[in-house]
């Protein structure tokens, strides 16, 4: 049988289970409770978010420096985690990897992006930023293999296959960063509001 899920691809085909029909009753107002899945967002992906939330404070319990965790609607649930921590000793984003990689269903996560406590791992678009402009792929790229998620089709084989981690964090000299990592650069309250209020000396309205 074949079938399609979250993914929205056609899977390879197996054997599903069969739902044998031995009664039919009828009511007014019926309720038929079921979700739609496919090409993300859809009804599903909201019940995803749901368990991110739930979920959270028990990993936390677990791993106290994590403090936030997004697994974004594209990502299907097990196609990508992006975690910010509070890291307090090299190489901690890769101890995280590893501890995710081992935790219940956490294990089929393709993509885990680690970054420091400061970034909004809920803002995608900064989260790509700051991976985009701290990582260096020979330094800050594992590569592993093990458990994929049943409805993964990218790898050779069903059920295992490769998945990557990614340490976004700040370096620091201990995990052999040479240089002093530099600071972003931030406007003052004063600069904005200088400048907010000279937008028609610029002819900027």
């Amino acid at each position: 049988m074949w079938r399609s899920e979250q993914p929205h691809f056609i899977n390879f085909a197996r054997v599903n289970k069969l739902c044998h029909i031995t009664c039919i009753t009828q009511r007014k107002n019926p309720v038929y409770p079921a979700t739609i899945v496919g090409k993300p967002p859809m009804e599903d992906c909201y019940m995803g978010k749901a368990t991110e939330r739930m979920f959270l404070p028990f990993i936390k319990m677990q791993f106290p420096e994590i403090i936030d965790i997004n697994l974004p609607l594209e990502g299907v649930f097990h196609n990508c985690a992006l975690i910010s921590i509070k890291k307090s000793f090299p190489m901690h984003a890769r101890k995280i990897i590893n501890a995710i990689w081992g935790l219940g269903q956490m294990m089929f996560t393709k993509f885990i992006f680690i970054y420091d406590e400061d970034v909004d791992v809920q803002d995608t678009s900064v989260a790509a930023w700051k991976a985009f402009n701290n990582v260096d792929p020979a330094r800050d790229i594992l590569i592993s293999e093990g458990p994929l998620d049943v409805l993964d089709h990218s790898a050779p084989r069903p059920l295992y296959g490769a998945k990557m981690g990614v340490d976004a964090t700040k370096k620091w000299k201990e995990e052999g960063y040479q240089r002093e990592w530099p600071d972003e650069i931030h406007m003052s309250e004063n600069i904005k509001k200088l400048v907010d209020s000279r937008w028609k000396e610029y002819g900027l309205e």
